[in-house]
């Protein structure tokens, strides 16, 4: 890893904003902050701002609440303005991939070229062919730099712009190792997106995003039971009294079981997608993320579809918690799920490529 001090994880998502400040030593990984803060509806729509003044006010917010004093923040983006493409080239030198990989993204991006950010990551040098596996990212100019505006204005500094997807495979190998041999799928179900990362021995083979998530279950609860936004985002969540999935009317339960089929559905037909256009497709978890994985009815859906044991990630499980920083050590484990982007966002450094 490089030197220096890491930047702040700021995961602007379409519900809420969340921040993690972690410090890497020679023991490991420790949490020095993290706090989250709720967007109201419609500020961020398709991932476009919508109400950036409302955005840059929370992030002030945010960052005073938690008295993080660095600047310096890593921030990623998801979604239709941003494309992942796994492409084979000629094997090349790095300085000869910079030149030729934006005549190559030209086939690959339904966008003009003009107007994206490339980037790329080499994901394996040599696959057997005489060629290299490349994983191309492009982005929509005008949406990052919106994000880096707002966050500008919000007197910060972004120094790193990264991909959802990519956050959370961050975290995740600081979590959980990389399982050798084995394919995995990490799934990021936000408020309106889900990011989808098949990783197959540490190497991300497939990535999708699909621009559906907790909102689905909101709005649905809303329109079916007659409530108001507020009432249906706590009966999502299991109601006032945090009790378990009992005490949930049974109206609620049979919203949350159809959007759960529904958004389950599409994990699936992507999961399908991948085993037929890949040799080695046998997925052996699924590990959930994300606000929307803490709806108990999500992962038992899917697991019951797929047929695949999945796990709910915790993306503290090896970050050192007993510094006694700005946060509820209780609270944080409750709501682990929603940190994953932030936290993986944490671990990058300034400089990183």
């Amino acid at each position: 890893m490089a030197k220096g001090k890491n930047a702040v994880g700021l995961d602007i998502g379409s519900s809420s904003i969340k921040v993690c400040q972690l410090k890497e030593n020679k023991k490991g990984v420790q949490l020095v902050s993290f706090g989250m803060i709720q967007l109201p509806p419609e500020a961020i729509v398709d991932g476009a701002l919508m109400n950036s003044t409302a955005i840059v006010d929370a992030i002030r917010e945010l960052f005073q609440s938690q008295k993080i004093k660095h600047k310096q923040v890593a921030i990623s983006v998801s979604g239709h303005s941003v494309i992942l493409k796994k492409i084979n080239l000629p094997q090349m030198s790095e300085e000869e991939l910079e030149e030729s990989l934006k005549w190559e993204a030209e086939q690959y991006i339904p966008f003009d070229i003009n107007d994206v950010n490339i980037d790329h990551y080499t994901l394996n040098r040599d696959n057997g062919q005489g060629q290299m596996d490349v994983l191309l990212v492009a982005a929509k100019k005008d949406m990052i730099n919106d994000y880096t505006a707002v966050v500008g204005e919000a007197g910060l500094d972004p120094v790193v712009v990264d991909v959802d997807a990519f956050a959370v495979q961050n975290q995740f190998e600081l979590n959980y190792g990389i399982p050798a041999g084995e394919t995995v799928v990490l799934v990021n179900v936000g408020a309106s997106v889900i990011n989808i990362n098949v990783v197959s021995n540490g190497i991300s083979a497939f990535t999708r995003d699909i621009s559906m998530g907790g909102n689905a279950y909101t709005d649905e609860i809303q329109k079916q039971l007659n409530v108001s936004y507020d009432e249906a985002e706590e009966l999502k969540l299991g109601g006032r009294n945090d009790a378990s999935d009992g005490v949930v009317p049974q109206e609620v339960e049979r919203v949350m079981t159809q959007v759960s089929e529904t958004l389950s559905n599409e994990i699936q037909r992507s999961l399908d997608f991948f085993s037929a256009t890949s040799a080695d497709a046998q997925i052996s978890k699924i590990y959930l993320s994300g606000g929307t994985a803490q709806v108990p009815a999500l992962a038992r859906t899917l697991e019951s579809k797929v047929g695949i044991p999945i796990e709910v990630m915790d993306p503290f499980k090896n970050v050192d918690m007993s510094s006694r920083g700005n946060f509820d050590p209780a609270h944080l484990k409750k709501i682990a799920p929603l940190a994953a982007v932030s936290v993986g966002l944490a671990l990058r450094k300034p400089l990183d490529r």
